[in-house]
């Protein structure tokens, strides 16, 4: 499924994954949350509620889209986050794979200090 990420004044084009996780975070769109910024990452809260599943990981990529069980979040991944020893973001537990940015995410640093965020289907 394509989606848009909106950010202040960014917006990037995404795209989730075929997986039960990424199916239910499809099925709460459109969401619009006030987002927590942790190096360059966005998280935020989502009305999903799911386990870790076989994409979990801590081993991120920039672009790459999350969902972290433990605060029912999506974690946007733009750049290295307070636990990255590189350029790569660390998240700060496992976050299943969602999806990812299809554009540059590094377009989201621009949107730091944002009051809101907004996930929803691309038209």
């Amino acid at each position: 499924m394509k989606i848009r990420i909106v950010a202040g004044p960014v917006s990037v084009e995404a795209e989730l994954a075929s997986t039960p996780c990424a199916t239910a975070v499809a099925g709460a769109l459109p969401v619009t949350a006030s987002p927590n910024e942790w190096g360059d990452e966005f998280y935020f809260g989502i009305p999903v509620h799911m386990p870790l599943d076989d994409t979990a990981t801590r081993m991120v990529r920039a672009g790459d889209i999350g969902y972290w069980p433990p605060g029912n979040a999506i974690a946007i991944f733009f750049g290295p986050t307070p636990l990255s020893t590189g350029r790569d973001p660390v998240p700060a537990s496992e976050v299943n794979i969602i999806g990812r940015i299809t554009g540059d995410p590094e377009l989201l640093k621009k949107a730091r200090g944002s009051a809101f965020i907004r996930l929803e289907p691309a038209a």
